[in-house]
């Protein structure tokens, strides 16, 4: 008889503090990572907006096949406009936060080539690209 593997992939726990912080950022939520980034524009005197999603207080099946909450961010205008708008010294950033495996839809593409927009992961902030730019 052969012996069959589980069909998860099992975690291995982190061995160290740098494999530990390593692994935050791999699951580092899109919002974490908007969140993070807030912090460090507004410590380097970057003026910043940012609309957040508000519940509709309706639900659907997500393709998991969970329940899930609908979202929806009131604006005017084309869909998929950047995450951020960062401002100083007559600088302006326009930056998409994603996920280490999000995506970017086809409306956001289009917003990021036309704002010159860039996008921004959390492997970016882990390596200190973020800051960098931020400085």
């Amino acid at each position: 008889m052969t012996e069959t593997r589980p069909r998860y992939r099992v975690k291995r726990q982190p061995q160290t503090a740098a494999e530990a912080r390593h692994q935050e950022f791999l699951e580092m939520s899109e919002a974490e990572l908007q969140s993070r980034a807030q912090e460090l524009a507004a410590l380097f005197g970057w003026r910043c907006h940012a609309e957040n999603p508000a519940r509709t207080g309706r639900t659907y099946i997500g393709s998991d096949g969970e329940l899930r909450e609908a979202w929806t961010t009131p604006a005017q205008g084309d869909t998929g406009f950047p995450d951020l708008v960062l401002a100083r010294g007559g600088v302006v950033l326009f930056r998409e936060c994603k996920s280490l495996h999000g995506k970017v839809t086809g409306n956001q593409a289009q917003w990021l080539e036309a704002t010159g927009g860039t996008v921004w992961r959390p492997q970016d902030l882990e390596s200190g690209a973020i800051e960098e730019e931020l400085r």
